[in-house]
């Protein structure tokens, strides 16, 4: 596998989901950091799930970037920790939550598919 390709998708379809793996991952750590400077309370299941997320994104993000073998694993992973995330954050009402669940299902879209070409 290299990094053009992965599994029979072309490059373009490998740099939206590298797109989408960071954009999500820079939404996510900017709404566990607001939830924390605002002092939200009952928002840890949220920021423990937009770090899980941050961390999934950039791992998928890295494997694709760099062409590895687990590129199908990573983007299966990084798309069930994504559905969580906006799930939890689709049920706050701050604007921050809510542009991270958009982010993470354009993320997990992305990687639903790169997931799938195997």
């Amino acid at each position: 596998m290299t990094p053009a390709t992965s599994a029979g998708t072309g490059s373009s379809s490998m740099d939206r989901c590298i797109a989408a793996c960071n954009d999500c991952a820079l939404a996510c750590n900017r709404c566990a950091a607001a939830c924390l400077a605002e002092g939200m309370s009952g928002m840890t299941r949220c920021i423990a799930l937009d770090i899980d997320c941050a961390a999934a994104c950039a791992f998928a993000a890295g494997l694709m970037a760099r062409g590895s073998d687990n590129v199908v694993v990573a983007c299966g992973m990084c798309a069930e920790i994504c559905q969580r995330c906006a799930a939890e954050c689709d049920s706050h009402d701050a604007d921050h939550c809510q542009r991270c669940a958009e982010a993470c299902r354009q993320c997990e879209e992305e990687c639903r598919t790169m997931a799938a070409a195997a």
